[in-house]
């Protein structure tokens, strides 16, 4: 785990390598997150890109309450959240879509890919985005439900009833597929 606090005043300092650290540490795991979002992989990189781009442009004003891989999760969904609102009639299948180019060799992100999680991704894509997004939070983006429920303003029990019954639509979605 990074030393966010000590990355964050040297980045405001303008050590670039600071923001280096910051992007190798939690980059596969964000865009995990928006491919999951926005089942499109060139969509999900661009908001990757673009959210780095606007956290190394305003770090200096930024007063981030928590922590940075939580500020960046959030930023993550809510640009997801815009593209998907812009595209949403423009989401490509997800037979269409490529694989993601990933270097970092990690063979746990090239196993994100098998057909197993091409299979979970399908199901994901078939619930309702609030339920979606709950899941993916929890489980991929590591955040809790009270966590999730800040982020999102609403209740921790909110939360937790799209977790559950997002998660008993997927099985159900799993078990008939």
């Amino acid at each position: 785990m990074l030393d966010d606090k000590r990355l964050l005043g040297e980045l405001k300092h303008g050590n670039n390598e600071a923001l280096r650290q910051i992007y190798m540490e939690y980059k596969d795991n964000l865009l995990t997150i928006a491919v999951s979002l926005l089942h499109d992989p060139w969509a999900a990189e661009d908001v990757l890109h673009d959210v780095f781009v606007s956290f190394a442009a305003g770090v200096r004003g930024f007063k981030i309450r928590g922590t940075v891989k939580n500020y960046l999760i959030a930023s993550v969904v809510n640009r997801a959240r815009d593209v998907f609102r812009r595209k949403k009639h423009h989401l490509v299948e997800l037979d269409e879509a490529g694989p993601i180019a990933a270097d970092s060799g990690d063979p746990q992100w090239s196993a994100a890919f098998s057909e197993d999680a091409r299979l979970l991704t399908d199901a994901l894509a078939q619930l309702p985005p609030d339920q979606r997004e709950t899941i993916i939070l929890h489980l991929t983006g590591g955040m809790k439900f009270r966590e999730i429920a800040r982020m999102q303003g609403i209740s921790i029990s909110t939360v937790q009833g799209r977790y559950r019954y997002g998660l008993e639509k997927l099985r159900a979605i799993l078990k008939d597929g």
